[in-house]
């Protein structure tokens, strides 16, 4: 049932990192549930921290804690990283077990990570909970030395491709646009080598979200349909979201053979990007097209759509985040800049080959001793607050 889970995931066994407020089903990029209400950026609280996991993320933004679970099927680490300030790293997909009640969440676009305030924390966590339990369908090959030991080692000279369009042709918002050109020439100064580049998907944009939207929504009605088995409730609009019903109800159309088309365009975007990391050793873009939405104005636009509407708007919101759920590959989102007019945080996203956070927690320590983030803190801010 994927989401109806008696059991606690293995990693959470290995150790417990905090979580929070989430959408339902973590199918947005927002976090503004119906039945618990908005959950409110630190930066600016008439804005969204991004989702789904934007409970933990606005947590760990306000230093209620320095670390706190997340999980990531088309940028759910990185856009909340982005939106808050945070450092976010989604895993190679087969890093972190998902088990034991599911071998894949959403045929493998899903991963366990977390958020932080800094790159040796959620390294340190990779360390902990990374590795294949018993029944595990596939691993990632085990890293050579601690992650927490390759945030502290010189990244040597890399080759970056920097993209800063994204594949739906979305204009990137002139702030967000600078903040990723001054990433480049910081790499540059760093002695990197940095050059613009195009990044083939593989497929056109419009397989691509037809084919998200199969895996999704088919994986979707499960879920609900073991949420109502187990609780005796009916699936209509008293018990879940208008997006989530029109998701349920277009997923209930999607054929077998549909599906395994879905998993062949899986399969063309992983060997197309991973042809990339041939080329580039990191891949640089923003992470989000645009400073966080108000909140109460994420869904516009959507209204009345069906389930590949839904999925088409999520990914217009964050255009840059998901082929890499579907490579599988292993990217992060590093709060590198500011919009200057608002304060916001403008998160840049770096991308690798599979496997190789190695290279990713390497450039992460590096940027962070280069440019220092950790001591900016929101207005809204834990240690602001006073004591009872």
């Amino acid at each position: 049932m994927g989401c109806c889970s008696p059991s606690p995931p293995h990693f959470a066994r290995r150790r417990r990192p905090r979580s929070a407020h989430a959408t339902e089903f973590a199918y947005s990029t927002t976090t503004e549930p119906v039945l618990t209400g908005a959950t409110r950026n630190p930066w600016d609280l008439g804005r969204t921290p991004g989702g789904s996991s934007g409970g933990s993320a606005a947590a760990v933004a306000a230093g209620i804690t320095p670390l706190a679970h997340a999980t990531d099927a088309a940028g759910s680490i990185r856009v909340p990283a982005a939106s808050t300030g945070l450092f976010g790293l989604k895993p190679t997909r087969g890093r972190v077990s998902m088990g034991p009640d599911a071998d894949e969440v959403f045929n493998g676009l899903a991963v366990h990570g977390a958020l932080s305030r800094t790159v040796r924390d959620s390294a340190t966590l990779l360390d902990l909970i990374h590795g294949p339990e018993s029944g595990d369908p596939y691993f990632a090959a085990p890293p050579r030395r601690p992650y927490a030991e390759e945030s502290t080692r010189d990244p040597g000279r890399l080759h970056v491709g920097l993209l800063t369009t994204p594949w739906n042709g979305r204009a990137v918002e002139p702030a967000v646009h600078e903040a990723t050109l001054a990433a480049a020439r910081l790499l540059e100064s760093l002695g990197h080598r940095v050059e613009p580049t195009g990044v083939d998907l593989g497929v056109s944009w419009e397989e691509f979200v037809l084919a998200n939207a199969r895996l999704w929504t088919a994986n979707l009605v499960t879920w609900i349909d073991g949420f109502a088995e187990a609780y005796g409730r009916p699936v209509d609009e008293t018990t879940v979201e208008p997006e989530m019903l029109a998701s349920y109800a277009w997923g209930r159309g999607v054929s077998g053979a549909e599906f395994v088309q879905a998993l062949d365009v899986r399969n063309r975007v992983a060997r197309a990007i991973g042809a990339r990391f041939e080329r580039h050793d990191v891949l640089l873009t923003p992470t989000l097209p645009e400073l966080p939405p108000a909140i109460g104005t994420y869904h516009h636009g959507s209204e009345g759509a069906d389930g590949r509407g839904w999925l088409e708007h999520l990914f217009h919101r964050s255009p840059f985040t998901a082929a890499f759920n579907v490579a599988g590959t292993p990217a992060m989102s590093v709060p590198l800049a500011a919009d200057p007019v608002t304060g916001m945080p403008i998160g840049i996203r770096f991308a690798a080959g599979y496997g190789r956070e190695d290279a990713l927690f390497r450039l992460a320590g590096q940027l962070e001793r280069a440019a220092p983030w950790a001591r900016r803190t929101p207005p809204v801010w834990a240690g602001a607050l006073p004591v009872a």
